[in-house]
């Protein structure tokens, strides 16, 4: 498999590390599998697994150029499992799950890139040519020798519906979606101006 990722992908995530092609990877295997297309809109819902504290979490810049599921279209919620693994669901065709297989992972683990990246080096800072080695190996790779695919028929979940309404704040005159208003003194408040979140 040669690098399909578009370079406007690694523009977006800011250099060139393998996590990221891989959650490119995972988001087109997971499409291709719901039998769905990139989201133009807000219909498609993507939950990584990812933690904090894991440089791994690359991975969900790739899950997004992909699929579309952007965080700001807030389609991507984050469910701190620590793994490398994310499901895609979509209402009325499904959900699917795809995982990092271990046995992957392990020899992915063994290239060089990596012990910069122990070292505390930063991917911007490796040498092109360990970055391109591990990069071009993974893409070498089959999608049965890097990704477990679960179907979820059991996955549910229920988007908050969206709403235009806001009401501007009594104490800094900003405005705040309805949702986060809060009354203090019989007077719509953002949360910082009204000291509690409740």
């Amino acid at each position: 498999m040669t690098d399909l990722v578009p370079g406007w992908a690694y523009d977006f995530h800011g250099h060139r590390c393998p996590f990221m092609p891989i959650g490119y990877r995972m988001g087109q295997l997971a499409m291709q599998t719901l039998g769905v297309e990139r989201e133009k809109d807000h219909g498609l819902f993507a939950f990584p697994e990812i933690g904090v504290g894991h440089p791994q979490t690359c991975m969900v810049d790739g899950i997004q150029a992909a699929t579309g599921c952007s965080y700001g279209k807030l389609l991507v919620e984050r469910t701190g499992y620590g793994k490398l693994a994310f499901t895609l669901f979509k209402p009325g065709k499904g959900a699917v799950r795809i995982a990092m297989k271990p046995e992957f992972m392990d020899k992915l683990g063994q290239f060089e890139f990596f012990k910069y990246r122990k070292a505390g080096k930063e991917p911007s800072e490796i040498p092109e040519a360990v970055t391109n080695e591990v990069v071009e190996w993974m893409f070498a790779q089959s999608d049965e020798a890097v990704f477990k695919v679960e179907t979820r028929p059991e996955f549910t979940f229920r988007p908050v519906k969206g709403s235009f309404n806001k009401a501007k704040c009594a104490k800094c005159g900003e405005y705040v979606f309805e949702r986060y208003v809060r009354e203090k003194d019989g007077q719509p408040h953002c949360i910082p101006c009204a000291g509690y979140a409740g």
